[in-house]
């Protein structure tokens, strides 16, 4: 009896189907099609450049058996290096910015990955930035290689020999008006776009980039920080070659988190942040087509690891991107009475690039344990807010090395601490306090930081209550 040959999951990757968004149509004269890349088995697009860049060093001779593979990612494209690597005996560490969230990070150490953070809020060139730390990492580990894909060209070239042609066939010969992508290493558009314009094509080829992104900055738009992640960047990539780009499409992170949490619930598909970028985008270029027109989008990544962020809405009420149905002044009754009975004020932070020692004088001055880390003075939105320095994190620090007391904030901070919305709920006032790290919150109003709370200032409000509410 003949054995019927299974693939290994490494085959997986790619032919991922389109479908067609009868919903999300309704909106525009002419029909939205989506690829669906994050059905490729490790959860997005980045499978089809993990397996590619490996397969070339392999084949280059740079990565050998035994070897280590480093790499700065915000998570997709460590994941995809990941399923790789265990297929085939690698190490695997990866470096991340500190803003990516929370399941990315269990994700890449369920897959046996070691993860090392490092602060959002340096200049891409300090030796602080994810950038640098996978360098000097690659470098000094023996059999080290860093794939690096926003130089690595087999990174355009696996979406030119995959990701182009498939779509190809899958539109019938590209019979599309538009192909919306949003960019980050810039891979997947150069690809797509190189093969479409190869055949002749006279489908726009659309590039979108969050807000705040250098792709698309100018003197009304200047670069800035936001909250989606895996797109956009500070400083231009080797992989991205603008000349297949037709046009650009700037998305804000509110457009992004509000469409994506839409197609989860009309379309039924969950999906990630740069997904509603670029779903958003799609809808903007299918706006200005004719009936007869067809859109295809391709959906780069799922929306398993932002349940606790834009999905959330208390998350999205935090941040100002949803209003609350009841606004019960709760959280504001607390700073009101905190302010009537302490001279701190309301928010007391300290600045990514000061110094640990002053960061300690300041906490000493005011008498508190937790310090919010910020980008710069002037807070426009939590988004500002890249980290905290906490007391007992610090004297570890400190205790071990004094010399850590000239280092720069950035280097020493932790992750940042929990916000709640000022028309919160004493209940989730509560619930950030209550947790393992949640002995302060900061106090967001429209999304803008106001204040921070402690335990002790609610304990001290709750018992003044019950005192005025007590019989006589």
């Amino acid at each position: 009896m003949s054995r019927r040959a299974y693939p290994t999951v490494l085959e997986l990757v790619g032919n991922t189907p389109i479908v067609r968004l009868d919903r999300l149509s309704r909106d525009v004269p002419g029909e939205l099609l989506a690829k669906l890349e994050y059905l490729n088995p490790g959860g997005s697009v980045k499978d089809r450049i993990g397996l590619a860049m490996i397969e070339a060093a392999e084949r280059d001779g740079l990565l050998r058996p035994g070897g280590t593979i480093v790499e700065p990612t915000s998570g997709n494209t460590g994941v995809g290096l990941a399923i790789v690597a265990a297929q085939r005996g690698y190490r695997c560490i990866f470096v991340m910015p500190d803003k990516m969230s929370q399941e990315k990070i269990s994700m890449l150490r369920a897959y046996g990955a070691e993860v090392v953070i490092t602060p959002t809020a340096v200049d891409p060139h300090s030796p602080e930035s994810y950038y640098a730390v996978s360098d000097r990492l690659a470098e000094e580990i023996p059999g080290g290689f860093k794939p690096d894909q926003y130089a690595n060209q087999a990174n355009p070239d696996a979406h030119y020999a995959t990701t182009g042609p498939e779509v190809w066939e899958q539109t019938d010969g590209g019979r599309v008006d538009a192909v919306v992508v949003s960019v980050g290493t810039g891979g997947t558009i150069t690809g797509v776009g190189r093969y479409f314009k190869e055949q002749g094509s006279q489908a726009r080829i659309v590039a979108v980039d969050p807000e705040g992104s250098v792709f698309t900055a100018d003197a009304e738009h200047p670069e800035g920080p936001y909250l989606v992640e895996g797109i956009g960047k500070e400083c231009w990539p080797d992989t991205l070659d603008a000349s297949v780009v037709d046009e650009w499409v700037r998305v804000s992170d509110r457009d992004s988190f509000l469409l994506a949490r839409r197609l989860a619930r009309e379309e039924g598909l969950l999906v990630g942040g740069s997904t509603g970028s670029t779903a958003w985008a799609g809808l903007q270029v299918a706006r200005g087509l004719g009936p007869e027109s067809r859109v295809l989008m391709l959906f780069p990544d799922s929306g398993r690891s932002y349940l606790s962020k834009f999905y959330d809405d208390n998350w999205m009420i935090q941040y100002g991107f949803l209003e609350r149905k009841t606004l019960p002044p709760a959280v504001e009754e607390v700073l009101r009475f905190r302010r009537a009975g302490h001279d701190v004020p309301d928010l007391v932070t300290v600045g990514s690039h000061e110094k640990v020692g002053a960061a300690i004088e300041t906490m000493q001055q005011y008498g508190i344990s937790q310090l919010p880390v910020v980008r710069h003075e002037v807070l426009d939105s939590l988004a500002d807010v890249v980290g905290s320095l906490q007391e007992r994190a610090l004297l570890e620090r400190v205790f071990r090395d004094p010399d850590a007391l000239n280092e720069d904030v950035a280097v020493a901070m932790q992750p940042p601490l929990p916000a709640v919305d000022a028309d919160s709920s004493l209940d989730e006032v509560y619930e950030g306090l209550s947790g393992p790290n949640g002995a302060v919150v900061v106090v967001a109003s429209g999304g803008r930081p106001t204040g921070v709370l402690t335990r002790s200032d609610l304990l001290e409000f709750l018992a003044a209550r019950r005192s005025r509410v007590q019989p006589s």
